[in-house]
């Protein structure tokens, strides 16, 4: 909950939907929050992510794009 990432979601055209820090939240955005931060976590579990060792962007993009890929796959079965 930075002003910053607000007016730069806000400028790609996307609604944030994330409560504010220190206030009270809704059952809505207090679960959408929890989605996150779960997916946050799974993606943490990964040894690759969990530190930067790519130096690279593209390389460090990949191996998330393959780490979500994973997870999803593991979700569905």
């Amino acid at each position: 909950d930075f002003d910053h990432l607000r007016n730069w979601l806000r400028r790609r055209q996307i609604v944030p939907r994330i409560a504010r820090r220190g206030a009270e939240t809704s059952g809505r955005l207090g679960r959408h929050r929890w989605v996150v931060e779960r997916t946050l976590s799974w993606l943490g579990g990964c040894r690759r992510l969990h530190r930067r060792y790519e130096r690279k962007a593209e390389h460090f993009l990949a191996f998330v794009g393959i780490a979500t890929a994973l997870i999803c796959y593991r979700r569905t079965n």
